[in-house]
């Protein structure tokens, strides 16, 4: 499921007034900006204190609409603070129909800065909290543990959307004062669990916790993972990296979990997928600013895939903006199957259409993932089957970047795909079938788990067979014969039931396609 997760931001204001009112310190200030990229206000300063002390400063402001995609309301920190605490509140008017309120982000900036993926990252979660803390020794979910050094911190916040009549907002900082404990050296999964060799692995690499904007616990998505039958996981935090040290005591020999982030930007959400552990990625850019391949080429050096999220989910700021031109692969089915994914599947065949001008070099495949967030969201519903020469990081990686994969809605559906010539030449699923342009190639489909559905096979002119609706038991075989002249490459569908007319029914699985010819 896609959804409005409030954990996205940057562009460009022009010309507005933003008012800034600062109480706890006996004085009103007003500031007056004009057009910037992101916005600075006045900061906030505190004095030192004994240890043990709280010292706590509010700030008031109110945003108009047009405002930036980022506000930045700094922090002085003196030496000795063990612990700094904010919490926040705005208003949220009510609107027009069909007008969008308001809706506030948050998140913090150490004293490293605010610097455009530089290292001063301390925590984001977006609209999902009221309050947060940050000290050596722990972090509010979503934030990262680490020294509290004196300096210039920032606040960060998103103006997600704004109501007509403007956004009020009221921010209270809290520092407490005193010795701080030492901070934690982060353990991280293993890159490795214990597989069965080269085989079919399951996995959903989209899934959220309450370390972003979900509510199910680390130790829930876990459990859940393994009750869908699932081999492997993603950590994909909406634009923070801070569960990755927690998932360690939930691996094991039967469940590889992957580390990365769902970057949210205001014109897209990509999946870092596998990425270093620690690893952040920032999403403070708009297609617009020309900065998304920065990031691309940092996610794959930190050893990780570029994977567009629901590229056409309805949801403000979901829609995929940044173009294909970076993408490993495409996540063509997010959650429960909904008409944008059906869009998703339709423009992904297009761009394989378009891939064979080159031979198929240069097609990108497709996954599909939960995009769970809370009850009743199905974890590994669906699901992407991966074959991979063992059930490492890497080998995982290496078998969705070749689109060695199909996807299934659940643990309960199997399939077989392979596309075979008439002198024992054979190809699976992602692979090329090499044979003359007039050379008969048998398509063979087996599939268990899918009662009562329909298969269809799809080539670049568009579907070419649909069978008749499989027994109760769930299982069949298709066979179909096509030359490579006729069918640049194949790919299967299997549908549920409709209820009547054309249109068909919701999908119960999918594969990447076999290319046919030389």
């Amino acid at each position: 499921m896609c959804e409005d997760d409030h954990g996205h931001e940057y562009g460009r204001d022009h010309g507005h007034d933003h008012r800034q009112e600062r109480t706890g310190m006996g004085r009103r200030a007003v500031f007056v900006t004009g057009a910037a990229a992101a916005l600075t206000l006045g900061s906030v300063s505190f004095a030192s204190a004994a240890p043990r002390e709280q010292r706590t400063r509010t700030v008031r402001g109110t945003l108009p609409p047009g405002s930036p995609d980022f506000v930045y309301v700094p922090v002085e920190v003196p030496r000795g603070v063990r612990e700094i605490h904010v919490a926040y509140t705005y208003d949220r008017p009510a609107v027009p129909a069909g007008t969008q309120g308001n809706a506030l982000d948050i998140g913090l900036f150490d004293e490293r800065g605010t610097e455009l993926g530089g290292r001063g990252f301390r925590g984001w979660s977006g609209g999902a909290r009221t309050e947060f803390s940050v000290r050596a020794d722990a972090a509010t979910p979503g934030y990262v543990p680490g020294p509290v050094r004196p300096g210039t911190w920032h606040i960060a916040l998103g103006p997600y959307t704004v109501a007509p009549q403007g956004l009020s907002y009221e921010i209270t900082v809290t520092l407490t004062y005193g010795e701080q404990d030492e901070a934690p050296r982060p353990v991280y999964p293993p890159e490795r669990a214990a597989g069965r060799g080269r085989a079919w692995y399951r996995g959903d690499c989209h899934l959220h916790s309450e370390y972003s904007d979900g509510r199910y616990t680390l130790a829930e998505i876990a459990q859940l993972a393994r009750a869908a039958g699932l081999d492997f996981i993603n950590s994909s935090e909406h634009n923070t990296h801070s569960a990755h040290a927690h998932w360690a005591g939930l691996a094991g020999d039967d469940l590889l979990i992957l580390l990365g982030e769902e970057v949210t930007t205001r014109n897209g959400h990509v999946v870092a997928l596998g990425t270093e552990p620690g690893t952040f990625v920032d999403w403070r850019y708009r297609a617009r600013d020309n900065r998304f391949g920065r990031f691309a080429r940092q996610i794959r050096r930190a050893g990780g895939l570029v994977v567009p999220a629901h590229p056409h989910a309805t949801c403000i700021g979901c829609n995929w903006k940044f173009g294909f031109g970076e993408a490993d692969a495409v996540e063509v089915w997010n959650g429960a199957y909904t008409p944008d994914d059906e869009v998703a599947l339709a423009d992904w065949d297009g761009m394989l259409v378009a891939s064979v001008r080159d031979g198929g070099r240069d097609w990108i495949p497709a996954m599909g993932s939960s995009d769970s967030h809370r009850s009743p969201d199905v974890i590994g519903r669906p699901q992407t089957v991966v074959l991979a020469d063992d059930l490492t990081r890497e080998a995982i990686q290496d078998g969705i970047r070749a689109g060695r994969s199909y996807v299934a809605e659940s643990s309960q559906l199997s399939l077989s795909f392979t596309a075979s010539g008439g002198r024992g030449e054979h190809a699976g699923i992602g692979e090329r079938l090499r044979v003359a342009d007039d050379t008969p190639v048998t398509v063979r489909l087996e599939v268990t788990g899918a009662p009562r559905c329909t298969v269809r096979l799809v080539t670049d002119q568009g579907v070419l067979f649909t069978g008749d609706p499989l027994p109760v038991s769930g299982e069949g075989v298709v066979e179909w014969r096509t030359t490579a002249s006729y069918a640049a490459y194949v790919r299967a569908e299997i549908r549920h039931e409709t209820a009547a007319g054309p249109v068909p029914g919701a999908l119960a699985a999918f594969t990447n396609p076999v290319f046919l010819g030389r």
